[in-house]
C-alpha cells in the first residue's frame, strides 16, 4: 500500500509539463552530443556548447534527478543509456519526436483541452485558423520535422512487422499515407518478391525517394502522389495503413477505407497498423494511449479505437475483420487485418 500523502500524485501531474521541457532543452542545446560518450565536468560541457556554467550545471542536475544523467565527484556528469537517445547521431535518436511533440504546433491545442471536451471537437482549427495537416502543408520546415518524428516513431514497428505477418503471399503493397517510406522499406527489404509504393502528398512523401535509394530499393519502391480522400490507385493486392485511421473521425475513416475497398482485389487484404484501446480503462494501464486519444481530440479531430470500433469501421467500408496480431508490447501497435466482404 502506498504511504505517499494525499495529493502527491496530483502534484506530479500538475508539474508534469516541466520534465518535457527539460528534455526539449537538452535536445535543442545538443547536450548529449557534447559528452562524446564519456563523463565530463559541467564546465567543459558548458564551454563546448558556449553556455554559462551555472545554468548548464542546473540543467544537468535536473536531468540527474529525472534519472537520465548521473552526477559524480568533482562536478562530473554522465549520460545514462536512456538519455543517449537524445543524441543527434544515435541510430534510435528521438530528437525529432522531442522537437515535434513539444512544439507549439502540438502543445497549443492542449491548453484548450477543456474547450475541446466541452465542444466535442478539435481546438487546433480555432487557434491556428486551419486544420492541423493544412497548417503543416503551409510550413515546409514543420512538415519535414513532422515526417522525421513519424519516421522515428515507426522504427519499432518497422523492425517487428515484417516477420509478424505473412507479407510474402502478396505481390504488391501500397502504404497509404506512408510518409517517408520507413515501414514500406523494412517490408520490402524482408520480402524480395514484393514491390510497393507510398501514397501520400508531395510534402508527406518528400523524403521517401532518398530512403529507397539508401536501401537499394529504387527498382521496387515508388511514390504515388495523391490524396487518400479522393482516390486510391489500383494494382496492389495489399493495402497498408499505419497511424492514419486515428487521425480522423469515423466518417472520414469510412471514406478512406471505402476508397481502399474499391480497388483492392477479391483476394487482397487491408492491414491497419494502430494501437488498440482496451474495452475498459484501468489505473496505470496504457495511460499513454489515453493521452494519445486526447491528443487526437485537440489537434486533429481523430481518436484511438477499441477492437470493436475497428470491426465496425471495417464493416461500414465493406471489409470483414479477419485477424488481429499484437506487435511487441514496447511498440504499442497491432496489425488489424481486413478481408473484402
Amino acid at each position: 500500500m502506498s504511504t505517499a500523502p494525499p495529493g502527491s500524485q496530483l502534484r506530479q501531474l500538475i508539474f508534469g509539463f516541466m520534465p518535457a521541457y527539460v528534455v526539449r532543452a537538452t535536445a535543442q542545446l545538443g547536450v548529449v552530443d557534447a559528452f562524446g560518450g564519456v563523463p565530463r565536468p559541467a564546465k567543459e560541457v558548458a564551454a563546448e556548447l558556449g553556455l554559462p556554467v551555472d545554468s548548464t550545471r542546473r540543467l544537468l542536475r535536473a536531468l540527474t534527478a529525472l534519472g537520465l544523467f548521473a552526477e559524480h565527484e568533482d562536478d562530473h556528469f554522465e549520460v545514462l543509456p536512456e538519455a543517449d537517445l537524445l543524441g543527434r547521431d544515435h541510430p534510435a535518436s528521438v530528437q525529432a519526436i522531442v522537437a515535434m511533440f513539444t512544439d507549439p504546433l502540438m502543445t497549443r491545442g492542449w491548453e484548450e483541452l477543456a474547450t475541446a471536451v466541452r465542444n466535442g471537437r478539435t481546438t487546433f482549427d480555432d487557434i491556428f485558423g486551419q486544420p492541423f495537416f493544412a497548417q503543416l502543408a503551409a510550413e515546409p520546415q514543420k512538415s519535414a520535422l513532422f515526417n522525421a518524428s513519424m519516421s522515428a516513431a515507426t522504427r519499432g514497428v518497422a523492425a517487428a512487422a515484417p516477420s509478424a505477418y505473412d507479407f510474402g503471399r502478396f505481390t504488391s503493397v501500397l502504404d497509404i499515407g506512408g510518409g517517408d517510406g520507413t515501414l514500406l522499406t523494412a517490408i520490402l527489404q524482408a520480402h524480395p518478391n514484393l514491390r510497393g509504393a507510398v501514397l501520400d502528398s508531395a510534402e508527406g512523401a518528400a523524403q521517401a525517394p532518398a530512403r529507397y535509394a539508401d536501401a537499394g530499393l529504387t527498382d521496387r519502391a515508388s511514390v504515388v502522389t495523391g490524396d487518400f480522400f479522393t482516390a486510391i490507385p489500383d494494382g496492389y493486392d495489399l493495402h497498408l495503413v499505419k497511424s492514419i485511421i486515428h487521425d480522423w473521425s469515423d466518417d472520414h475513416c469510412e471514406q478512406i477505407l471505402r476508397h481502399s475497398r474499391a480497388t483492392i482485389p477479391a483476394d487482397g487484404r487491408l492491414v491497419i497498423v494502430e494501437p488498440i484501446l482496451p474495452d475498459r480503462a484501468q489505473a496505470g494501464v496504457t495511460p499513454g494511449l489515453y493521452l494519445s486519444d486526447l491528443n487526437m481530440l485537440v489537434n486533429v479531430g481523430g481518436r484511438e479505437r477499441t477492437r470493436a470500433d475497428f470491426e465496425s469501421l471495417l464493416k461500414r467500408a465493406g471489409y470483414e475483420l479477419t485477424a488481429v496480431q499484437a506487435l511487441p508490447p514496447e511498440t504499442g501497435f497491432w496489425l488489424i487485418e481486413g478481408t473484402p466482404a
